[in-house]
C-alpha cells in the first residue's frame, strides 16, 4: 500500500457518514497528493503516522513547552511537559525519557485502529522491566513511529509519573518533578517555549494499514498484553 493510500485508508476507512467534514474535503486529488508528500518543514522531519491541515494552521517544529493538567473528576493537578521532536532522533528521546522512571513499570499500549474518530482503546501491563520494554521497543521502532493509531505510555508503578508518546508522535511526561526529564529534552537541544503549538491543535490527518494493525497485535504479544 502506497503512502498516499495508508492515509487514505485512514481517513475512508470508517463509515464517511461519521466523518466530519474538513478541508481536505474542498481539495483535488492532485493537491491532496501533493500535501501528503510533505515530509519536512525547514528542518523537522515528521514520520508517516501524520500530517497537519492543509492550510498549516500549525507548522510542525521542535520545542517543548511545560503546562498543568487538571483531572476533569477529581480537580487534581499535574505538571506536564511537552515535546515535538523531529523524526531523526524522536525515538532516542523517548527512549531516554523512559529512564527516570526507575527499573519497573507499568505499560500502557494505545489503540485507535478499531476506534470511532476521535477515541482509542487502552490495554495495560503491569511490572515489566525497563530494560526489558526497551529492548522490545526497539523491535517495534517503525510502528511506533510510523503508525498514526499506536501509541504508548509507561508509568512508574510506585507514584504518579508517566511518559507518553502518543499516536500523534508527540511526547508528554507527567510528574510532580520534571527536572530530570527537562535535562534530557535539553541534552537533545530541544528548547522551551511555552506558546508552541502541536500539530494535533488543529485539524491533521492519520496514516495507518493493515500491515501496522498486525505489527501491533504482535507487539501486545510480545509484551504480554491480553488484546
Amino acid at each position: 500500500m502506497s503512502f498516499i493510500q495508508r492515509f487514505l485508508e485512514r481517513v475512508l476507512r470508517n463509515n464517511p457518514d461519521r466523518m466530519p467534514r474538513t478541508s481536505f474535503d474542498d481539495l483535488s486529488q492532485e493537491q491532496l497528493d501533493a500535501h501528503l508528500r510533505v515530509g519536512r518543514y525547514g528542518s523537522f522531519s515528521l514520520t508517516d503516522a501524520v500530517r497537519p491541515s492543509i492550510g498549516l494552521d500549525v507548522v510542525p517544529r521542535e520545542g517543548y513547552r511545560r503546562d498543568v493538567y487538571c483531572d476533569p473528576e477529581s480537580g487534581n493537578k499535574m505538571p506536564v511537559l511537552a515535546a515535538s521532536v523531529s523524526s531523526d532522533r524522536l525515538f532516542d528521546v523517548f527512549m531516554d525519557l523512559l529512564d527516570p522512571l526507575g527499573e519497573v513499570v507499568d505499560v500502557v499500549m494505545e489503540s485507535s485502529h478499531d476506534s470511532e474518530p476521535g477515541s482509542h482503546s487502552d490495554l495495560y501491563r503491569e511490572h515489566m522491566d525497563t530494560v526489558i520494554l526497551k529492548s522490545t521497543l526497539y523491535d517495534y521502532e517503525s510502528l511506533l513511529m510510523n503508525d498514526g493509531c499506536t501509541g504508548l505510555a509507561a508509568l512508574n508503578p510506585g507514584g504518579p509519573m508517566e511518559v507518553q508518546f502518543d499516536e500523534h508522535k508527540l511526547l508528554f511526561v507527567y510528574a510532580h518533578d520534571l527536572d530530570p526529564f527537562e535535562e534530557i529534552l535539553q541534552g537533545y537541544g530541544l528548547r522551551r517555549d511555552d506558546t508552541l503549538k502541536f500539530i494535533s491543535e488543529a485539524e491533521h490527518l492519520h496514516s495507518t494499514d493493515d500491515e501496522h494493525r498486525d505489527q501491533f497485535d504482535e507487539l501486545l504479544y510480545r509484551l504480554g498484553i491480553d488484546d
